[in-house]
């Protein structure tokens, strides 16, 4: 690169890796992504597609997104004016990272505060646009260390506090007290309760934003059967959004998207939540004949995926899979106690029973 042009970069930038999902060849199980299999009910794909068939595809989209925000308002018992919506929860986070960037007293940065391990892309995303991320472990049952936690929100200030639950990759949901105990010490900061997986876990805590108005709620379609799609939100303080709002570009959302997503709130919600139960029923056969092979652990799982611990290291386990077309999630790079786990995601039985077959060689 031109060294006057290298120069303009972001010094972060040069230690970021873009993201390039992995695709070798050969995969006939793609276990490592957190995508739902296809449904059994045809009502969601026929709602899709008289939707995107209704799109006149000539004008740009509803800037306001108004029909999609009434359809996930009537669903979430938000109010329309709660809601930012972006093209998957990716864009929101970007967007917080746009509008709440202001650093605090002489600090040089604002600091964005996550648990680890957790979803990478608010890491990556504070990084991206000058925020300085802290990450605190997660203690040894995959929950939130509150003490180490507040501590760091007391030296820190942190714009933003990210708190997936349940969590991503390991599955579980935090602690509903250690939560609300993280709420009371960062009453100065804007708190994201990421609830990608919620539709597997039971209810949200949405109701929670009542009594704590730094709260926010993030939600998603994409790991419900509908990630072409690309439909993320927040829900938060109607005067945060407005002001978060600006930063976003007008069209962000394209039409089709804005339009499918509305039809299956709407019109086939039934059909999803049947597939919901689907997918915790496999999810819970899966578990039960993992734990019940020599060596491998199963951490609860409110999501739509297994966080496995392996007697062989995840890297070697991976591969056999891999070898046998099995693709899933290894943590084995991070080192320490990440080196023996693996993020298994619940597909078809057929695809679940690969694997299940896959493990049980892996152990003989």
């Amino acid at each position: 690169m031109n060294e006057h042009l290298a120069a303009l970069l972001r010094p972060e930038i040069f230690d970021l890796a873009a993201y390039v999902p992995a695709s070798p060849p050969g995969i006939v199980a793609h276990l490592d992504a957190n995508e739902a299999p296809a449904p059994r009910s045809a009502a969601i794909g026929d709602a899709v597609r008289r939707a995107i068939a209704g799109v006149t595809l000539e004008r740009y989209p509803d800037a306001r997104a108004s029909r999609l925000k009434a359809a996930l308002a009537a669903r979430t018992g938000a109010r329309a004016e709660e809601l930012l919506v972006g093209s998957g929860s990716d864009e929101v986070i970007a967007l917080l990272s746009t509008a709440l960037a202001r650093p605090r007293g002489e600090a040089p940065q604002a600091t964005v505060l996550t648990p680890i391990p957790t979803f990478v892309m608010y890491r990556v995303t504070a990084r991206a646009h000058g925020l300085k991320p802290i990450e605190i472990p997660l203690d040894k049952t995959w929950d939130l260390d509150v003490p180490t936690m507040t501590r760091a929100i007391e030296l820190t200030r942190p714009n933003l506090v990210y708190i997936a639950s349940p969590n991503n990759p390991t599955g579980n949901r935090m602690t509903s007290d250690r939560i609300a105990q993280l709420l009371d010490a960062a009453k100065e900061s804007f708190v994201v309760l990421d609830e990608a997986y919620v539709d597997y876990a039971g209810d949200s805590l949405r109701a929670w934003r009542a009594k704590y108005p730094n709260l926010g709620i993030l939600r998603t379609l994409s790991k419900i059967g509908l990630a072409a799609l690309r439909v993320g939100w927040l829900e938060a303080d109607a005067d945060l959004v407005a002001q978060v709002d600006k930063a976003r570009q007008p069209f962000n959302l394209s039409a089709t998207s804005q339009a499918a997503a509305a039809a299956v709130l709407e019109e086939a919600w039934d059909a999803v939540r049947e597939h919901v139960t689907d997918i915790v029923r496999e999810r819970e056969r899966v578990a039960s004949a993992v734990t019940a092979m020599a060596g491998f652990e199963v951490t609860p799982s409110a999501a739509n995926f297994l966080w496995i611990k392996t007697p062989r290291s995840a890297e070697s386990t991976s591969a056999a899979l891999r070898d046998r077309g099995i693709l899933v999630r290894s943590f084995h790079a991070t080192g320490g106690r990440l080196a023996h786990q693996l993020r298994v995601t619940i597909g078809r039985p057929s695809d679940n029973d690969l694997l299940l077959e896959g493990l049980r060689a892996c152990v003989s």
